[in-house]
């Protein structure tokens, strides 16, 4: 039993682990871990984002880095905790170029997990608080310009006169996020987007869209909502907000423009972008492209038999905006995720006559259940009272290994199963199909293994239930027919509209738009961990494909995810940038291969 204090124990931990490192031996170092144990480092040792797990590739991790990273000034940032066999500290650190943060698990005296993450370049700090610009240069000059007037300039200028060394295509949050993150660093970047304004890719999806992530989790880089922003943010409210955004934190923002294509200048070590900008042509020549177009690629439709007879409508999700137009009408969802959900809500809204047509089985949550068992822990007003900050909240989630977190969450979704038996019995007996992930994981791991093929219930659930909205499980379309959808039983569907909520494909799938299906292969397939699950095909790689970190093709990068996500990952893809553009030393250690190429 171990009887000294919890910050003891780390203590004694961390100086025999600094002892190793600052002695240059790996072995040593990888000694002082389980023998189930991981170290998830997010760019400080590796300038990139893995997971080792187990002493051997530890120390091997530590044989290619050490030498160039040179870690220093380990200690303890706060006191540390014990809970049952565990031993949690929170740790500070420095290397050759950065300040890091970390966090360490202890058992019985040997790391069980190690993160470890850079926090700012040494030289290169963001000016925040003291360091803040003054904003005006006080005294009197001629010629002096404005604020508007630099600001107008700098807009005019960059992409014509100076080119971006970042071009981010996509102007969600995502590239929003990243682009308020390159800004701070004084990284000049451009970010396009094809809608009319910033905020139109929330505002042109259906008009019942509301996020189903609490705020608490949603927050942005160094502006947070306000204290009474609501629970859970309508589509167009997020909208505004973008817009507010790119203006309030003065990102280089051009709307209306869309990517025709760009070619990697292998000489010039940069890349040649065409893009139109209302009715423009305009090349660019960033040193980096970032793909920011979400988690997704391209809108995923099934090519059903017959579908060039069929008279009604057919659309995609990202495409369906409004029921208005089919109240009393027939309507087909083909999906069970949390778009088909949504859409199907709201056609019955517009008393359509709808049904749901689930191929597969869906896993599904209930929002208050949710929050209870998942994101209240660390998002939400009692997390804060406890001092749990939107920075603490981010770093406490990474600190979990993908492995580790599988297994974690087994039970957590056993105990939902348990407490909401009600409400999924009611499912069964209407026919739906449930599941909470191949292996019982759950929710977030579903969504990095394969980001679909669940549903936070909002309600619909209940209309699926009561049978308001019709349900047909377990059964594929064998063909269209003029005004109907035939399935493999036998059975026929009227149908007015059909809506294909079937998910995307793998954002490489831009790559191959913009840039060539060579370079995609090159990159292969984003998102996932290699489980060995449905759509995430093995090998294990423990860390999400291709995003947020370098690729095989020089100079592209993938950012995408939801707000937290795209919170937490942009820091450390804009201190990657960053580096390079000053030409910093960035050796990257655990490039693996590509296993799917999409």
């Amino acid at each position: 039993m171990n009887t000294s204090t919890p910050t003891a124990t780390a203590q004694e931990w961390l100086g025999r682990f600094d002892a190793a490192l600052s002695g240059s031996d790996p072995a040593a170092a990888a000694a002082l871990f389980g023998a189930e144990s991981y170290w998830r480092d997010l760019v400080s040792f590796t300038w990139n984002i893995r997971t080792m797990e187990g002493r051997d590739s530890i120390a091997a991790m530590l044989a290619g880095t050490l030498a160039a990273t040179r870690p220093s000034s380990w200690r303890l940032d706060g006191e540390a905790t014990r809970a049952g066999e565990v031993t949690e500290a929170w740790l500070v650190f420095e290397t050759a170029l950065g300040r890091g943060r970390g966090h360490v698990r202890l058992k019985d005296g040997r790391c069980w997990t190690l993160t470890t993450m850079l926090a700012e370049l040494k030289g290169f700090e963001e000016r925040r608080g003291e360091k803040r610009p003054r904003g005006v240069e006080h005294g009197v000059r001629r010629n002096r310009r404005s604020w508007l007037e630099e600001r107008a300039a700098e807009q005019a200028e960059l992409g014509h006169v100076r080119q971006p060394y970042c071009l981010v295509v996509g102007g969600g949050q995502g590239g929003i996020a990243l682009a308020a993150r390159l800004k701070q660093l004084e990284v000049p970047a451009l970010v396009i987007d094809s809608h009319p304004r910033a905020g139109d890719a929330w505002r042109a999806r259906y008009r019942s869209l509301c996020l189903h992530d609490p705020v608490w989790y949603d927050h942005l880089p160094y502006l947070p909502f306000p204290d009474n922003w609501p629970v859970f943010t309508p589509k167009d409210k997020m909208g505004d907000w973008l817009e507010a955004y790119t203006k309030l934190m003065e990102l280089n923002y051009w709307s209306s423009t869309e990517c025709r294509s760009a070619r990697w200048d292998e000489a010039a070590q940069e890349w040649s972008v065409a893009v139109d900008r209302a009715g423009e042509t305009v090349v660019l020549r960033p040193k980096q492209l970032i793909l920011a177009t979400g988690m997704s690629g391209m809108p995923e439709v099934p090519k059903f038999p017959g579908a060039e007879r069929f008279l009604g409508e057919q659309v995609h999700s990202s495409e369906y905006r409004s029921g208005e137009a089919y109240r009393g009408r027939h309507c087909v969802v083909v999906g069970s995720n949390n778009s088909a959900h949504d859409i199907c809500a709201d056609l019955w809204e517009h008393e359509a006559k709808v049904t749901m047509l689930q191929r597969s089985s869906t896993l599904v949550v209930r929002s208050e259940t949710l929050m209870d068992a998942g994101w209240g822990r660390l998002f939400s007003e009692d997390a804060l009272r406890r001092g749990i900050t939107t920075e603490r909240a981010d770093m406490t989630l990474a600190t979990m290994p993908f492995r580790v977190m599988t297994e974690a969450q087994k039970p957590v979704y056993a105990e939902i199963a348990r407490k909401d038996a009600g409400f999924y019995e009611r499912l069964r007996q209407a026919g739906f199909m449930l599941d909470f992930g191949e292996d019982g994981s759950g929710l977030s791991l579903k969504y990095m293994r394969r980001g679909s093929g669940y549903y936070i219930d909002v309600g619909a659930s209940e209309l699926v239930a009561d049978g308001s909205i019709a349900l047909r499980s377990g059964v594929n379309v064998t063909e269209l027919r003029a005004r109907s959808v035939v399935l493999d039983d036998g059975s026929e569907l009227p149908a007015d509209l059909i809506v294909y909520a079937t998910g995307y494909g793998s954002m490489n799938g831009w790559a191959a738009k913009i840039i060539s299906q060579e370079v995609a292969d090159r990159v292969g397939k984003c998102w996932g961990l290699g489980s060995g699950t449905a759509k995430d095909p093995g090998p294990w790689e423990g860390e999400l494909r291709n995003m947020w970190k370098p690729t095989h093709q020089p100079g592209l990068w993938f950012h995408g995810g939801n707000l937290q996500q795209s919170r937490f990952y942009s820091l450390l893809l804009a201190l990657q940038l960053k580096a390079r553009m000053e030409g910093l030393e960035t050796p990257v250690w655990g490039m693996g291969p590509v296993h799917h190429t999409s």
